[in-house]
């Protein structure tokens, strides 16, 4: 991807100032107050508004939900309602699955079309479900399940063309990974456009500058392997051969593709799952920017970043901002909070018995600014449960901002905290419980210093 000198300046002129950032891997709290429920999600944009539509798991693989939540930035996202929940029987009953939701809206029905892969339990039907709605994140209306062109289809995506072409990206167990052409009000597959005789799942079509980039991932069931993308001019041909985008051995950073996303001014993000297959609903997400460039891809991983999407649309993505670290057992303690020892945080403590009956309260006080405004802190913490806890942060006073804390193990996890700091060193952040609960023992602060 290559980046204008006008793109750069920009960029380094909106770090010049605080700014929301992504945490790739950390728990992303909505505005509902719990950990974003959008697994295996996709990603449509109305005007100036991101609408990611996902899996609900907070019941684990059985179906729930599909859920939609709202974002203008790609960082602060509120949970609007459910397009499709669990009814008393068939495709969308108990203990189905429904996975892999995406939508495209179709310019000549005004209607927007999910689509989806619909199995049982035991993954022994392998179609796709069809279903529309009137409104991007409002109720949709389930029609059917079938086998597109009678053949398998397991992990699946959508991909619409600058013609207004809509596809089917579709995993054939038996045969490979397709494109298919829908019908033109998308409820239905015209034919076969191409296939690969590999074994690719986790489909992700994205269209840049005339050439095509199909993503994948390798067929590791739940754990994560090295993910490969192929690319061509021509959807019908010339397919180039899979080849992989991020460092090789990383598994892809520990995820799995789910979606490619161009959120403008030439800005590729990947989106990827990073699945605890024992806890499905405390997965993870991995976001992060993509440098394409001809038939070439990368990706870097980063603890955080900066997508810096204007209010028009034009972007430049930023690297991570240089942060100071504020540690938990340095604050000040009220309400029974204590130290606890723990191995992997940053001086082998932290800052234990938060919240609870006692009232445990963590304050930080003279928390250092550069620049006034929105930016992003993220919260080190430990949680050994195997359910989120959940606390609240209050800074300078302000409204408490609710936090989730997803449940981990080893190395302290990364809660995104999305606040107001003002410039200089008077800033206070004060965490504590939610309604009696516990919350995590906290490692650390890590505060952009601008």
């Amino acid at each position: 991807m290559y980046i204008s000198k006008a793109l750069a300046a920009l960029a380094t002129a909106v770090l010049a100032s605080a700014a929301p950032q992504i945490v790739p891997g950390g728990t992303w709290t909505a505005s509902d107050g719990t950990h974003l429920n959008a697994h295996g999600a996709g990603v449509i944009r109305v005007n100036n508004t991101f609408y990611l539509i996902g899996e609900d798991k907070s019941e684990g693989s059985a179906f729930k939900n599909v859920n939609c939540y709202s974002s203008t930035d790609l960082v602060q996202w509120t949970y609007v309602g459910a397009l499709l929940s669990r009814t008393g029987s068939g495709d969308l009953g108990p203990n189905r699955v429904i996975e892999r939701p995406k939508v495209l809206y179709n310019d000549k029905t005004g209607k927007y079309v999910l689509w989806m892969h619909v199995d049982s339990s035991n993954y022994g039907e392998a179609k796709v479900g069809v279903a529309t709605g009137d409104s991007v994140c409002g109720k949709y209306s389930y029609i059917r399940s079938f086998k597109p062109l009678g053949y398998q289809s397991r992990d699946m995506g959508l991909f619409k063309d600058d013609d207004g072409t809509g596809y089917l990206l579709t995993e054939d167990r038996e045969n490979g990974i397709r494109i298919e052409k829908l019908t033109p009000d998308y409820l239905d597959i015209v034919g076969n456009t191409y296939l690969w005789k590999d074994h690719i799942e986790a489909p992700a079509l994205i269209k840049q500058q005339g050439r095509y980039y199909m993503f994948g991932s390798h067929l590791s069931g739940w754990d994560p392997n090295d993910n490969v993308y192929s690319t061509s001019t021509s959807l019908t041909s010339g397919w180039s051969a899979w080849t992989t985008f991020a460092d090789s051995g990383s598994k892809t950073y520990n995820s799995q593709t789910n979606y490619v996303l161009d959120y403008g001014g030439g800005n590729v993000l990947y989106m990827g799952d990073r699945w605890i297959s024992s806890n499905l609903q405390a997965s993870t997400y991995v976001w992060l920017p993509l440098t394409i460039s001809g038939t070439k891809v990368t990706m870097k991983n980063f603890v955080s970043w900066v997508p810096n999407l204007s209010a028009t649309g034009v972007s430049a993505w930023g690297n991570p901002p240089a942060e100071n670290s504020y540690e938990g057992e340095k604050a000040a303690y009220s309400g029974g909070v204590k130290d606890v020892s723990c191995s992997g945080c940053s001086g082998g403590k932290a800052a234990g018995y938060v919240g609870g009956s006692g009232g445990g309260r963590v304050s930080f006080s003279g928390v250092h600014s550069d620049a006034g405004g929105l930016t992003t802190i993220r919260v080190k913490y430990m949680n050994g449960d195997s359910k989120p806890r959940f606390a609240q942060a209050t800074v300078n006073g302000g409204t408490p901002v609710r936090l989730a804390f997803e449940p981990n193990s080893g190395d302290p996890a990364s809660s995104a905290l999305n606040v107001q700091l003002k410039a200089g060193d008077s800033n206070t952040i004060v965490i504590e419980g939610v309604d009696g609960g516990w919350g995590p023992d906290i490692d650390r602060l890590m505060v952009p210093v601008r």
